[in-house]
């Protein structure tokens, strides 16, 4: 099983959208997918059309799971969507709580690994939306993935939050001892402005080797789609946003591949 991590350290800049548009396009593929949910402001459980505050299990039932290692599971955890192929384990507000409550715990910085390890034999990929902030959660997330997709607004504040991020993934690769793999994502790109442009600039200046060399537009399809709690490549799979998801798609596919053949 394919493990993506999709994070940023700074709200607003698509993560949520990165993960509900790939995912489709993957399950519509006909790859087996789940989504993770690992944002306490649960914005992809949500998406889904799921509330937060009535599920029955959540991600936070599978931080406190003894059983985990063993490669079981909570029951009721997985949660089918609209969509075939493609399921969710959703968040709660208690997510909010795993610091203050588990961080002392051993084995905590290893609960998604051991997550990956026991749906491996049941999904092809495994996506996961991460909070904007450092914490457990994040670390986590980190830790098991083995492709990172960080999504950046072009505008200036976000190149901020790129920058906590970098700080970021240097600590976590330092402290595991292995290397992340990351691709940086430019998203709500408007070519209309002059600060999409500029800030792009400056993005493929700073970070270019590890920038795509595409951009995610600014698509008002993407909100027409999250309020109809689907992913945007079936209800509009010849919108400009939902082709340049399937070209990054493509991108992290055959990075995979070029991958595995070194």
């Amino acid at each position: 099983m394919k493990v993506w991590t999709i994070a940023n350290q700074k709200g607003g800049v698509g993560k949520t959208t990165s993960v509900a548009t790939l995912a489709g396009l993957l399950a519509e593929s006909g790859a087996r997918v789940v989504t993770v949910d690992c944002d306490p402001h649960a914005s992809l459980t949500s998406y889904f059309g799921y509330d937060p505050d009535a599920l029955s299990a959540s991600l936070y039932d599978v931080f406190e799971f003894d059983h985990l290692a063993e490669g079981r599971l909570p029951s009721n955890v997985i949660l089918p969507t609209h969509h075939q192929n493609l399921s969710l384990i959703g968040s709660t507000i208690a997510l909010a709580t795993l610091d203050r409550k588990f961080s002392q715990r051993p084995g905590m910085g290893l609960v998604l690994t051991h997550l990956a390890k026991a749906l491996e034999d049941d999904f092809d990929y495994m996506l996961m939306d991460c909070p904007p902030v450092l914490g457990v959660l994040l670390v986590n997330a980190l830790a098991a993935c083995r492709q990172l997709v960080v999504p950046v607004q072009t505008e200036f504040l976000a190149l901020k939050g790129l920058e906590r991020m970098m700080q970021t993934i240097n600590m976590v690769t330092k402290a595991q001892k292995h290397t992340i793999e990351y691709i940086i994502v430019p998203t709500m790109f408007d070519r209309r402005t002059k600060a999409s442009i500029a800030t792009l600039r400056n993005m493929r200046d700073e970070f270019g080797l590890h920038l795509w060399n595409k951009v995610i537009p600014v698509d008002t399809k993407f909100r027409d789609a999250s309020k109809a709690n689907q992913s945007a490549n079936f209800l509009f799979p010849d919108s400009r946003g939902v082709y340049a998801y399937r070209k990054l798609l493509e991108y992290l596919q055959s990075k995979q591949l070029s991958d595995k053949v070194a």
